[in-house]
């Protein structure tokens, strides 16, 4: 597939299917690429219920990248105690990897984080996830815990990374 960044357009709502599509992507490429079980996609669905009881549309956004009117990639700031966020969800399909979208996403979040003022934000990653933990080192973020987990179905590091804002 031969894609042009401006090919996709970005949105920052959620539509009805955007919550299940999503959860959907991440339970079918993550079990392909990582092989995540079945935990995993209740984790995340379990997350996007927690995210749409607590919306504030001053503090939460999600950015959904589309081509030909198919979501292609995602992100999601959820607001958090004490004037802090968390990224989570962030996920590409594999086919639009490494045209800019990511960086595109991830910068995106950042200006949004910054303009709303928080103070700090955080992830939880797994340490196969090599790519998006450069992404988040590039744009600050540091590492600041892992635990051994077994949580999506198979043995790895789950690994917390913060970044601290001005």
């Amino acid at each position: 597939m031969n894609v042009n960044i401006n090919d996709i357009q970005i949105r920052t709502e959620l539509r009805p299917g955007d919550i299940g599509y999503i959860t959907w992507m991440h339970g079918v490429i993550y079990s392909k690429e990582n092989n995540f079980g079945l935990s995993f996609e209740a984790y995340v669905a379990k997350g996007f219920y927690e995210f749409c009881q607590n919306y504030d549309a001053e503090l939460d956004s999600v950015w959904l990248a589309e081509h030909n009117e198919r979501t292609v990639g995602f992100l999601l700031l959820m607001h958090r105690e004490n004037n802090a966020a968390q990224l989570r969800y962030f996920l590409l399909d594999p086919g639009y990897r490494g045209i800019g979208l990511g960086k595109k996403l991830t910068f995106l979040f950042m200006d949004f984080l910054k303009a709303r003022g928080y103070k700090s934000c955080y992830l939880w990653t797994t340490n196969e996830q090599e790519t998006a933990i450069s992404i988040y080192k590039k744009l600050g973020f540091l590492l600041t815990d892992e635990v051994e987990s077994a949580a999506f179905g198979k043995l790895l590091k789950e690994q917390r990374y913060e970044i601290a804002l001005k």
